[in-house]
């Protein structure tokens, strides 16, 4: 039973990296961008299903690990809160820039998504660093490494997302090229949660325990993929939303 929630946990943090990634990567790359309104009204069907990834990853924590849980939020409060911050300021400018008119209202929100964007990944660097017990400073370059790793898979989701714009700037790519940068984009979380697998499972909440989150969390499972799936059906082309 341990494994299998290890295997849950897994297979969700690879997910938000894969899925919140891009939406993180297009903010970053949204200052140098030239069409700043599509680019966001790209990620703009995706960016709340792929943050419950994350929401699920704290809810695994909680009940099947609660002994790293404990860890992660205490150990790396100034690192967690950084985190929360940025994800904060991220969202607040997707969802004001377009509020009001006015080229410095934009200007200010789109400063404001860029900047909670690299709050994340340089705080996701950091949080992966203190779990492996690595250095501050080497998780500073962690979370360059992240930022870099989601730009890119960000540029390859707006060329996949926006296929007529990126043609023209000879960028177009294909589903198989968004699945190869959603693999890039998993591995700074999967190398590390691999390395580490037997002291999690280690750590991993007793067995009577984990049972009734089974029988709880896991019925509910199909549902939540099966939203995901419509998500990326009904959205993965076409006419680009402006509630952005």
């Amino acid at each position: 039973m341990e494994i299998l929630w290890f295997g849950i946990l897994a297979v969700l943090l690879a997910g938000y990296f894969a899925l919140e990634g891009f939406d993180i990567g297009v903010g970053l790359l949204l200052p140098f961008t030239a069409e700043r309104d599509r680019a966001v009204g790209a990620i703009a069907p995706f960016v709340l299903a792929n943050e419950v990834w994350l929401v699920a990853v704290v809810g695994v924590l909680f009940g099947a690990f609660p002994s790293l849980e404990g860890e992660v939020l205490s150990g790396l409060y100034p690192v967690v809160v950084g985190l929360l911050v940025s994800w904060i300021l991220r969202d607040a400018g997707l969802w004001f820039r377009r509020r009001l008119d006015g080229a410095r209202w934009r200007s200010f929100w789109t400063a404001a998504v860029a900047l909670g964007s690299l709050g994340l990944a340089l705080s996701w660097g950091g949080v992966i660093a203190g779990i492996t017990g690595a250095p501050a400073l080497l998780g500073v370059v962690y979370g360059v490494v992240v930022a870099v790793l989601f730009a890119f898979h960000g540029w390859t989701f707006l060329a996949w997302r926006l296929p007529e714009e990126a043609a023209a700037q000879g960028a177009s790519r294909t589903g198989r090229a968004l699945a190869g940068s959603a693999a890039v984009a998993c591995l700074p979380i999967v190398v590390p949660l691999a390395a580490l697998a037997p002291e999690v499972v280690g750590r991993a909440a007793p067995s009577a325990t984990l049972t009734v989150l089974s029988l709880i969390v896991l019925p509910v499972v199909p549902l939540l993929a099966g939203a995901q799936i419509w998500v990326w059906r009904a959205f993965r082309r076409g006419a680009v939303p402006t509630f952005f």
